[in-house]
């Protein structure tokens, strides 16, 4: 099941996407896509309806906005991907790197505003896991048990403030906006294998990034039961799982985001997503 969250900014309605690929409206059933929503009791009452049923939305320049509200905890995975790791010199890390996104999450479509003083923004096309119920100290061989769903996340960062300024990468990940989600929330069950995917950016029309998730140091299954150790994962809570070769800082010369470029991003089964950077 693919849902999604559709109108402006702040007054976006649930809804889902039918197999025809329309937008059906799912107001009358929840009043939003929330935490308790993607726990596995809910998810599957929705599962059971007959969305051909459930009145269309008119598409034409409607808005997509995050597919969930309610993110409690923004995770982030570095160096995950051994191409990535070995493009900016980097060994390959014997245990997961964690940094928090303070920002909140954006939709799809939204464009990026720039911090004042950003020199060296950059680009990064992960797949996203979101948490469907409650996680601590799971086994690796029970931990896809605890995912809501899969999506698409762009985890812009500001390399000057995540690698020049001293201290946590937090710094470099967290302005607003930084972290658009969506187009989808596609239900863990329409994803047979997240090890499986192929991820891809674009910069301006031109490919920067084309990645497989076969490419993963750690897999999802490894990052849920890793990350359990050390906090709880609640419904809501969002990882994003690395990003493959192709960034702006690993190319020489490096190439860093500017106002008017655009980019265009997307992760096998869960959608595509277009920012422009202003």
């Amino acid at each position: 099941m693919k849902l999604v969250r559709f109108g402006p900014a702040g007054e976006e309605k649930p809804g889902c996407v039918d197999p025809q690929g329309q937008i059906r409206d799912l107001s009358k059933h929840i009043a939003d896509i929330t935490p308790e929503v993607l726990a596995p009791q809910s998810l599957a009452a929705l599962q059971a309806l007959d969305i051909t049923k459930l009145p269309l939305v008119q598409q034409q320049s409607i808005r997509l906005g995050c597919p969930y509200i309610g993110t409690g905890k923004f995770i982030g995975v570095g160096l995950n991907y051994k191409d990535h790791a070995k493009e900016i010199g980097s060994d390959l890390p014997s245990e997961p790197i964690l940094f928090t996104k303070w920002c909140s999450p954006t939709g799809p479509y939204d464009d990026v505003r720039l911090p004042p003083s950003a020199n060296k923004a950059d680009w990064e096309v992960e797949l996203g896991i979101v948490i469907g119920c409650r996680a601590k100290h799971v086994d690796v061989e029970n931990a896809l048990d605890y995912v809501a769903g899969y999506c698409v996340i762009n985890d812009i960062s500001e390399r000057h403030y995540q690698l020049e300024k001293g201290g946590t990468w937090d710094k470099g990940k967290g302005y607003d906006g930084f972290g658009p989600i969506g187009p989808y929330l596609v239900t863990k069950e329409a994803i047979k294998n997240p090890q499986n995917l192929r991820l891809w950016l674009k910069l301006n029309g031109e490919t920067m990034q084309d990645g497989h998730t076969s490419n993963m140091i750690f897999s999802v299954a490894y990052l849920i039961h890793y990350i359990s150790q050390f906090t709880t994962l609640n419904p809501g809570d969002l990882i994003a799982t690395g990003t493959p070769a192709g960034v702006g800082v690993g190319r020489s010369p490096a190439i860093f985001l500017k106002p008017g470029d655009m980019m265009e991003l997307g992760v096998d089964e869960l959608g595509q997503q277009k920012q422009t950077i202003f």
